[in-house]
Order: structure tokens, then sequence, then C-alpha cells
């Protein structure tokens, strides 16, 4: 990847990284003939692609999508599963060894930074509890979403079940959980999962475009508001949460040097031109 970036982006196999634009990072799961599922040292790169990103001064957000036009992904390699059938004490600790930001660095990822799904195909397993984590969800209109655990006597225990019920409810979570039913792009539409819904052709430029509008806005900015948004969705109380993001950010918010451009650029009539976060 030839990167503008200030530090160096950690090696991978797994993935590509690009830059397509200004401050946004694209990252393709590149196992296209394996239906972009991911054994567990993916799942470790990944990980560390992400910390990369977050902590990079010259990214502000970040993409993510499958190789193809099939499938963004299928979740855990299945493959690299049965292969160590033979001890299921090995097959246990290999497949419950993920980091803390779960499957694919993104399924429990708090991070700081938002991240868009650009959703190209069959998003089943992990490759669902990748969406549902997600902050902006893009889709194709042959991508699908699916918990098929029920169905393999497994279970998505990386973050989707709850995340499940707080995007969709007590009872369409249940029916997707219980029943393994394939949510088809447009009833993800209706549901509010997904956002929009681009040809395939055009999913990643329009990630992109979306990408490139966030990363005109304050840094900071844009890092407090995902962090209001998301501690919402994570905290029972409103009020609480309010006070959770007050506390931690308004004097820092308040002194930084990217509210001070912000009200001078307005004042001034023009573009602000903002500086990376300190956040």
């Amino acid at each position: 990847m030839a990167s503008p970036t200030e530090t160096n982006p950690p090696d991978v196999k797994y993935v590509l990284m690009e830059i397509p634009a200004p401050y946004v990072l694209l990252v393709t799961i590149d196992l296209e003939k394996q239906m972009n599922s991911l054994p567990v040292d993916a799942v470790w790169e990944m990980d560390r692609v992400w910390k990369w990103f977050d902590n990079e001064p010259q990214l502000r957000v970040g993409i993510i999508t499958g190789a193809g036009t099939t499938a963004f992904s299928a979740g855990m390699d299945l493959k690299e599963r049965q292969s160590s059938q033979d001890d299921p004490l090995d097959t246990y600790q290999r497949n419950n060894s993920y980091p803390p930001s779960g499957f694919a660095g993104l399924t429990r990822r708090t991070g700081k930074k938002p991240i868009i799904a650009a959703c190209n195909g069959h998003a089943h397993g992990g490759g669902f509890e990748i969406v549902l984590n997600s902050d902006i969800v893009l889709a194709s209109p042959n991508a699908n979403f699916k918990l098929p655990d029920v169905m393999r006597g497994t279970a998505a225990l990386q973050g989707g079940l709850p995340r499940l019920c707080r995007t969709f409810g007590l009872q369409r979570a249940m029916w997707l959980a219980l029943t393994a039913h394939t949510l088809t792009a447009q009833e993800a539409l209706q549901w509010g999962l997904v956002q929009k819904i681009v040809p395939v052709a055009n999913l990643v430029e329009e990630a992109v475009n979306v990408a490139r509008l966030i990363a005109r806005m304050s840094p900071d900015s844009v890092i407090i508001s995902r962090a209001g948004v998301r501690q919402a969705w994570e905290t029972s109380s409103v009020e609480h949460a309010a006070n959770l993001i007050l506390d931690a950010y308004l004097a820092k918010l308040a002194l930084s040097d990217n509210a001070s451009e912000g009200i001078l650029a307005f004042r001034e009539k023009r573009l602000p031109k903002w500086v990376p976060s300190k956040l």
C-alpha cells in the first residue's frame, strides 16, 4: 500500500489495504475462493489493522468489504475448524482465541473512528456480526444476512446476539437467531440495518463517497459524535449515556484546535482546515 500515513501499516496476508481518498482506509477481505471466510490468523491480522487505523493520525474513516461480488464474509473458516476435530480441546481453544475486538477485529470493537461496511454479497455468521457492529452499512442488491449457527450446533458468540437485539428489538432478533432466517438486502433496508442499496459495481465507490464526506468533518467532532451515539446504544439510560460523554469529552472538545478552527472558519466564511485529532 503506497501510504501517505505517518506510521507504517502492519504486514498483511489475508486482506488488501488501500487509501482511495484522503483520510480513508479501504480494507478488502481477500479470500474470495473461500467466500471470504476467515481463519483465526486472519482475525488477528485484522485486529492489528484496525488498531493501526485508530492510532494513525492521517486516517479518519474505515471501509470494510469483501473481494468479488458474491460474499462479504461467510464467517469463520469451517474447514480450519473441521481439520482439528480429532482433538476437541484444540478445536475449542483455537476457535475461541479471538482478540478482545472479536471476529475480524470488528464484531466487539469499540475503537474511536467510524467503520463503513460495504456489503457486497452474503454476510453470514461472523460476516453478519461484522455488519451488526459497523457504524454505517451499504449493501449491494444481492447482499443477504444470516446467522446459520442453530443449523450447525454453534452460536454467534462474538457480539452478534446482543447487537442483534439492540438493532432490531426482541422479536425480530429472535426470528433471526432462532430460525436462521436469511434477511435480504431489501428487508435489511426496511428494518434499518442498511442505509442504502447500491449496484455491486458501484458499491465501493459509493462507500468511498460516504467516507469522503465524513472525512471532511472535524475529526474530533466525528470521534465524539460516534462515541455519543454508541454510548446510548450500549447504555440503558439516555441520561447516563449523555453524562458519560460530557464527562469524557466536553473539556477536550472545548479546548481543541479543531473547535477553534471550525468557529473561525464559519466567521471567515471559508472551509475549515482541520488538524489530526488528539483525542
